[in-house]
């Protein structure tokens, strides 16, 4: 059987983090599909067709990944998919207390699907989507917290755009 995993979130933007997660993880998966989900809690700062093309560009070569969308619960996409497994990141140990919840409310609705952490990497714990918007917010470099395959210059852009 495939081993399909989820790696889902909001990516607004998705930064050398996130990337990091999905490449260490390349290794553990047949398939990792990188979902762009819509939260509730969250006004987006990008499109969400902007934030899908940002992501494929970065993962081009890497015919292992893939980038959809969707709304609804995780675990409901994981079973459309035939993913047996959702792979989250952490940096913190408050990160750890929310994903735990979450892995244990998903374990109790679909036992078939596993959630699987990896922490990040000592450079990369600080990194957040938040403070990366924060900074392009207000027209700082935050080039050093995006995959380089990406032109900065179009965060700027589209910030403007939206």
């Amino acid at each position: 059987m495939e081993r399909i995993a989820i790696f889902p979130g909001s990516f607004d933007p998705f930064t050398i983090g996130h990337e990091s997660i999905v490449r260490r993880a390349i290794p553990l998966f047949d398939q990792i599909i990188i979902m762009i989900g819509y939260n509730s809690n969250k006004k987006p700062f990008y499109p969400l067709t902007k934030r899908k093309e940002w992501i494929k560009k970065v993962f081009e070569n890497e015919p292992k990944v893939s980038v959809g969308k969707f709304e609804g619960l995780t675990v409901d996409y994981c079973r459309k998919v035939h993913a047996q497994y959702i792979l989250r990141g952490l940096r913190t140990a408050a990160d750890f207390e929310y994903e735990r919840a979450i892995a244990q409310v998903n374990k109790k609705m679909h036992p078939e699907i596993e959630t699987v952490f990896l922490l990040t990497t000592p450079e990369h714990t600080p990194i957040t989507s938040t403070i990366v918007r924060d900074i392009l917010r207000h027209g700082g470099d935050a080039s050093m917290f995006l995959p380089k395959q990406l032109d900065i210059q179009e965060f700027y852009t589209e910030q403007e755009e939206s």
